[in-house]
């Protein structure tokens, strides 16, 4: 039995990144899932608290081999030269625990850049900031929300995968549901 830590959208916010590490590691994962837009804020978004990039390639880094990220709409070629982790993987796969999870980070979720899915699998998406969990007609929406600017009146968030999905609050570390 694997356990999982799902994240997204940190946007150089050191600050937010060091409360997910420390979340992180009282969960006991084995995995940190990081679902895109690691190092920059956007022209959309406001700078995060304690926005400071070189801050979070240096808490990163040291967990490469722990990390399986997927390329966000604000990841570059730029941010792969200083990561030790592939960022610019489009998508993912994982199988564990007998459930096939789609890694996306969901800013290219329309007509045919939407990603081959089967019954049952599970599409884990960040981009919009907002927790969600949403069966659809073959498959199940999850978004984790995000790490550093939540939207919507959500909270700081991430998702434990383990025996199901679990919302956690990054602040309290407290579960909480949608």
């Amino acid at each position: 039995m694997k356990k999982i830590m799902i994240a997204s959208d940190i946007h150089g916010s050191a600050y937010y990144c060091k409360l997910m590490l420390d979340c992180y590691k009282k969960e006991g994962a084995d995995l940190l899932v990081l679902l895109g837009d690691i190092l920059y804020h956007g022209p959309r978004n406001d700078l995060p608290r304690d926005y400071a990039p070189k801050e979070v390639i240096a808490m990163l880094n040291p967990l490469a081999d722990q990390i399986l990220a997927v390329r966000g709409n604000c990841d570059t070629e730029v941010d792969q030269m200083v990561l030790d982790f592939n960022v610019l993987c489009e998508q993912a796969h994982l199988y564990v625990n007998d459930e096939h999870l789609v890694l996306v980070h969901g800013h290219k979720l329309e007509g045919t850049s939407m990603p081959a899915l089967r019954q049952g699998d599970y599409l884990i998406c960040g981009h919009t900031h907002i927790p969600k969990f949403e069966a659809k007609s073959n498959y199940t929406y999850v978004n984790p929300g995000s790490v550093s600017i939540p939207k919507e009146g959500s909270c700081h968030s991430y998702l434990i995968f383990d025996k199901g999905f679990t919302f956690k609050n990054l602040e309290s570390f407290e579960e909480y549901s949608l």
